[in-house]
């Protein structure tokens, strides 16, 4: 195997000492000018490259950040990683990424790599069934910063970027009872997830707004699996009163919900009407489109983490406030008519 060049070859091959040499490769301006212009001479003759490795633990940094994502077949995760990279890339940075595939247990043991890596940060939307918050804990006394996106745990003291879901339902029920509708159900995501019951208290806001009665039965959850998507919306379809639109957690549930209407040979948006969140790429390729979809802008919220997380990384220790600031950012989620 073909031997590594190393600074201690350069400096034996010049007959000089190996901090010479490391000056010279660093442009240090002690070391003079033919010096350096010798030592880059050979390093270029042996095909030296720096130590990355070294380097990294001379400055504590490693230029990393670990990015934790439920799913990257999804069009949602893989645009925010896209708002990430191009990000960190305009600050020389590496991202390294890991998928929970909705699992705590493998979530907890890429969080515990990645801080056994000494990554510089992380960035993470959580599971929909994460609820053990110690190991986010652990990454803190380890001074390894984390920030939160679109999935946000419920604890304090933590950085995070989401969309604000409030906007995009209750412009999305204006524009269902405009068209007539009074019966709008509503198929949601997991109970543990605060977007769940974003979602939810903006539902039954809008509404109230519209001095429309609140119906129960109306209201159904899924785990976002498809079999609970099915599930769903076979419920609503069971009911005497049947809504005659329905709006959907995600663009996934919503396919999975015309789906189903499709078997029961009812037309999409003459006997039903959806309207969905998330607003992804694949219904360029769909007949059978929402009458809306509502943004939630995922690029821009992945850059915005990746934004914070440098401001974290900026702030040297010693200028940390007694009272610490929590950078929080939320994006207005807005409805796009199909």
């Amino acid at each position: 195997m073909e031997k590594i060049p190393t600074i201690k070859e350069i400096a034996k091959r010049l007959k000089v000492s190996t901090s010479t040499v490391s000056r010279a490769l660093h442009g240090h301006p002690s070391i003079g000018l033919v010096t350096t212009m010798r030592v880059k001479k050979v390093a270029n003759e042996l095909n030296y490259e720096p130590n990355q490795t070294a380097i990294f633990f001379k400055q504590r940094k490693t230029f990393t950040i670990g990015v934790i994502l439920p799913d990257l077949s999804e069009a949602f995760f893989s645009s925010a990683l896209s708002g990430i990279e191009e990000y960190a890339g305009k600050r020389n940075y590496n991202v390294i990424i890991g998928q929970s595939l909705e699992n705590p247990d493998r979530e907890r043991r890429i969080l515990e790599t990645m801080k056994n890596h000494r990554v510089d940060g992380v960035i993470i939307s959580v599971t929909k069934s994460t609820t053990d918050y110690e190991v986010f804990k652990q990454l803190k006394r380890y001074n390894i910063p984390i920030v939160f996106f679109d999935r946000v745990p419920a604890m304090e003291d933590i950085h995070y970027t989401a969309c604000n879901l409030q906007p995009g339902m209750l412009q999305a029920i204006d524009c269902l009872i405009e068209q007539g509708h009074r019966n709008i159900g509503l198929i949601n995501g997991p109970a543990q997830l605060i977007a769940s019951k974003e979602r939810l208290d903006a539902y039954k806001e809008g509404l109230s707004d519209h001095q429309i009665c609140i119906r129960p039965e109306l209201i159904v959850s899924s785990n976002l699996s498809s079999e609970q998507n099915y599930s769903a919306m076979r419920k609503l379809l069971a009911l005497n009163a049947r809504p005659s639109a329905i709006i959907t957690f995600n663009d996934y549930v919503a396919l999975d919900a015309i789906a189903v209407v499709k078997k029961h040979n009812l037309v999409v948006n003459r006997d039903i009407s959806f309207v969905s969140f998330a607003n992804l790429p694949v219904w360029s390729y769909m007949d059978n489109l929402p009458l809306a979809s509502i943004e939630q802008f995922p690029k821009k919220q992945g850059a915005m983490a990746a934004e914070i997380i440098f401001k974290l990384f900026d702030n040297p220790i010693d200028e940390v406030p007694l009272v610490p600031v929590f950078h929080r950012v939320f994006f207005d989620s807005k409805m796009i008519s199909r």
